[in-house]
């Protein structure tokens, strides 16, 4: 498997999952088993099923994030010395041309995206236009409306 880019703060956020999965998913799980059981007939019990579905589920999340964990590259943005130019990790104020609204956007790794939290994957058209850029110039950013214009107003890496 390949390296896998993330925050500082995306391996805490997998770390505190796979942390609740182990000590209370995982158990809680094990014990609905063991009280489907005491039920008597498998083949004919839903609780049953549902649970080992579920312990499934549980067991397959925590070899994933194992996973991602042993292949992690992990970058600290209050770390980076980048000279003001926009790399992973970086927060980027922007500026739409055409309409002068702001946003601010930190560039994250794919399992760490939140558009909600103003977190974009480093993937993602926005994030590949803005790599390598400085504040000042502008990034052309291929949208399905059309291309867009944004102007960099500020590169910080906290």
């Amino acid at each position: 498997m390949q390296r896998i880019t993330i925050t500082a703060h995306g391996e805490a956020l997998l770390k505190d999952e796979l942390k609740q999965l182990k000590s209370v998913a995982r158990p809680e799980v094990i014990a609905a088993i063991a009280e489907a059981r005491s039920h008597g007939d498998l083949s004919e019990n839903a609780e049953y099923e549902a649970a080992k579905e579920r312990q499934g589920f549980i067991e397959g999340r925590i070899a994933e994030i194992e996973n991602k964990l042993a292949h992690a590259h992990v970058v600290n943005p209050k770390e980076i010395h980048a000279e003001g130019r926009v790399v992973f990790g970086a927060t980027v104020r922007l500026s739409d041309l055409d309409t002068e609204e702001e946003a601010t956007y930190q560039i994250v790794g794919d399992d760490e995206a939140d558009i909600k939290h103003n977190k974009i994957s480093l993937h993602s058209p926005i994030a590949r236009a803005l790599i390598g850029k400085e504040e000042g110039d502008v990034a052309e950013v291929q949208a399905p409306s059309g291309v867009r214009e944004y102007e960099i107003i500020a590169v910080q890496y906290i």
